[in-house]
């Protein structure tokens, strides 16, 4: 019966991380702060893009930083308690949680901070490679889609050269849903309708 133990701590390792994962700052902030439903807003997303279009940055930021340290949380405590196979469990776990929030019938955000969190926690050095991306890829197109799918090539990649097959492989999973979800503005990039940073709507 000991091969039931792994079953179920890789059991309670992706809830852990799916419970935190779906916990929706951007829409629980911008309800705290009064303003409209964040879904009625822009792109109907809950992240900190769609959270900027509200004028409001100190609620994005707020919202970045919640949706990226609830995947820094989860894989921190499925590693310190169940082991490091746990915390890319919880990693899996957070993101499909961001993703797809059984409270908001399954309708969440598009991964890019709670990405940025798994990563964190699970090698830092690729993080830092993602958030220097990220920041050059906008900073030149102010795409801010263009700039999260470029960093999570990029971040795959820093993990395999790492020396992490591990963490490579389930980052370029998450990647991969990633760019899933950016399937629409992948159109609209490819269309050159794409909203760029700081413009409304």
């Amino acid at each position: 019966m000991n091969w039931s133990l792994p079953l179920l701590s890789s059991f309670a390792a992706l809830l852990l991380g799916y419970l935190l994962g779906s916990i929706p700052f951007g829409l629980i902030l911008t309800r705290l702060a009064g303003t409209q439903d964040i879904r009625s807003i822009g792109s109907g997303n809950i992240g900190a893009t769609n959270v900027l279009r509200t004028g409001r940055k100190g609620l994005a930021a707020a919202t970045l930083l919640g949706d990226a340290l609830k995947g820094t949380l989860a894989v921190l405590l499925a590693g310190g308690l169940l082991g490091p196979e746990a915390a890319l469990l919880a990693a899996l776990g957070a993101f499909l949680g961001h993703l797809f929030p059984v409270w908001l019938s399954f309708k969440g955000g598009k991964g890019v901070a709670t990405f940025l969190g798994v990563t964190l926690a699970l090698a830092w050095p690729a993080a830092l490679v993602f958030a220097v991306a990220w920041l050059a890829v906008a900073f030149l197109t102010r795409y801010s889609s263009l700039a999260a799918l470029v960093a999570s090539v990029f971040t795959v990649l820093a993990a395999f050269l790492l020396g992490s097959p591990q963490t490579g492989g389930l980052l370029a999973i998450l990647a991969a849903l990633l760019w899933f979800m950016h399937r629409a503005n992948i159109r609209r990039l490819l269309d050159g309708t794409e909203g760029r940073i700081g413009k409304k709507g």
